[in-house]
């Protein structure tokens, strides 16, 4: 959007209107913090070479580090790990959703991570968790590590602060949460180092299951893909339930299929993530989907899987791309064949077999792409989403045919 008249829009200004506007939706500022972040990470698409030297000084590039590699590196900078029993907790969010939240691990200064036992069951979290607070370390030092690592549906381990939260704009709130995202980013890029996972990814076709042959967990490699594809047009959700994302990026300026700080009434019930949340599968399905992103229709694919959380929260877990860019790189014309699609969405009543010409080219584009769930999709039923149920173009054809069937009578 253009921030004009420009005046109204002067650092003056903005720090008098943004504490008002998250007082008055009832936005906190921590939440705040996190929506500048993931849009300065959206801006970079993902691209944060600092970082990724930092872990590979450590890691030096290896993949399928083992838990005692990590304990290793964590004990060389000066941390050691302790075990402790914690237990799932019910815990109900701002948005009513119920989940179970467990905490994997906390550190106490100066140098100890107390691990959940609980984490020996689940080696890829344990991993991740100590690829975390090694990030920490080598990043911000213990000054500004973090002290509660959790899974569930709150970021925050402890639902008392975050009922008393407040919409004020803390600086070092703020600041913590650039320190947590730097770490988690750190993480990924020790667990899944750039040069090495690109190149698994490409022997493989950017299959989801290649988690298994590094060693973590699916979140871990499908956020990695949004980071080491040469293709930068991505987006990854992570789901636990309607109103309900965990993680978001969206590099490739996808709209959201619903908002995480407040419920949407009228959401689309067509989107890859919200079918396989009502309907878990077994295994990882790919889907065709064609969404007007302002006034242009763009063609989506994506690949989604469920999977259980160590605390028994069902997820869904989704990475797709936005294939008008790579269409337009091979000469084709994006806007037309993705209306041409849309047209014949419509005229199916919201899905329809993809026809020959446009899954021609759709298939030339998925193998220079080298992605096979791209492939898988175009096998599939083409599918219309939309950001919001009021606008979605179905219902502008069950209109249609209403006004047909008036005049007929």
């Amino acid at each position: 959007m253009a921030l004009e008249p420009s005046f109204l829009f002067s650092n003056d200004i903005l720090q008098i209107a943004i504490p008002e506007m998250l007082s008055q939706t009832g936005i906190t500022g921590r939440q705040f913090a996190h929506l500048l972040i993931r849009a300065h990470q959206e801006s970079l698409q993902n691209h944060f070479p600092d970082l990724e030297r930092a872990a590979e000084e450590v890691g030096l590039k290896r993949l399928n580090l083992s838990v005692e590699d990590l304990i290793d590196i964590a004990n060389d900078l000066g941390l050691s790990v302790r075990w402790v029993n914690r237990t799932p907790k019910d815990v109900v969010d701002e948005l009513g959703v119920n989940a179970k939240q467990l905490v994997t691990s906390f550190f106490e200064p100066p140098g100890t991570i107390y691990l959940n036992e609980i984490l020996k069951a689940y080696p890829t979290r344990l991993k991740y968790d100590l690829a975390v607070y090694i990030g920490h370390r080598i990043l911000h030092s213990e000054e500004g590590l973090k002290s509660v690592l959790s899974v569930g549906h709150q970021n925050s381990w402890d639902d008392s602060t975050q009922n008393q939260s407040s919409s004020a704009l803390n600086s070092q709130d703020i600041l913590q949460a650039w320190r947590d995202f730097e770490s988690s980013f750190f993480a990924g890029a020790l667990l899944c180092p750039k040069v090495p996972f690109r190149q698994l990814l490409d022997r493989s076709g950017y299959e989801i299951d290649v988690h298994k042959r590094v060693g973590v967990s699916p979140s871990v490699a499908m956020r990695r893909m949004t980071v080491v594809s040469p293709y930068p047009h991505w987006h990854y959700f992570d789901a636990y339930g309607p109103g309900k994302l965990k993680a978001v990026y969206r590099g490739n300026g996808i709209p959201l299929p619903w908002g995480n700080m407040r419920m949407v009434n009228d959401p689309c019930q067509h989107w890859a993530v919200f079918r396989r949340l009502s309907e878990p599968q077994n295994g990882s399905s790919a889907q065709i989907s064609i969404l007007n992103v302002g006034d242009e229709p763009r063609i989506y694919c994506c690949e989604s899987i469920n999977m259980t959380d160590p605390a028994g929260n069902n997820r869904v877990l989704c990475a797709g791309i936005d294939l008008n860019p790579a269409i337009d790189a091979q000469g084709g014309n994006a806007l037309e064949i993705a209306s041409e699609l849309k047209r014949s969405c419509v005229e199916g009543g919201g899905s329809v077999a993809i026809p020959r010409g446009i899954k021609k080219d759709l298939q030339t584009v998925a193998k220079i792409l080298n992605i096979n769930w791209v492939e898988r999709g175009i096998e599939g039923d083409a599918r219309l989403i939309c950001s919001r149920g009021a606008v979605c173009p179905r219902n502008l054809v069950v209109m249609k045919a209403a006004k047909t069937n008036r005049k007929t009578h």
